[in-house]
């Protein structure tokens, strides 16, 4: 089932490759940041500073990969990471 969502989303992202991703930038922007706000209120010791360079890391991945005009699969897969990676890190600095 969820294989299928995910290959619906990748062939609607192919059809709107430059609109899609110009608008994910944004949220995935956001996010990023909210991330690496929380990461940093909770000190800035070695274990802080690995969570940060990840979400840095994959934020700025995929806005290299927007604008290097990738292939649009491969622009989808790091969105999906990206935002991932900087949810997961904002749950885990939440507590």
């Amino acid at each position: 089932m969820s294989m299928s969502i995910y290959k619906k989303w990748t062939e609607e992202f192919k059809n709107g490759v430059i609109g899609y991703s110009s608008i994910a930038i944004i949220p995935q922007s956001c996010l990023g940041s909210i991330a690496a706000m929380f990461i940093l209120m909770n000190g800035n010791n070695f274990a802080q500073m690995i969570q940060l360079f990840l979400v840095v890391v994959a934020c700025m991945t995929f806005n290299a990969a927007v604008l290097s005009q990738q292939k649009p699969k491969m622009i989808f897969n790091l969105f999906i990471i990206s935002i991932v990676t900087s949810i997961v890190l904002t749950i885990i600095n939440l507590f």
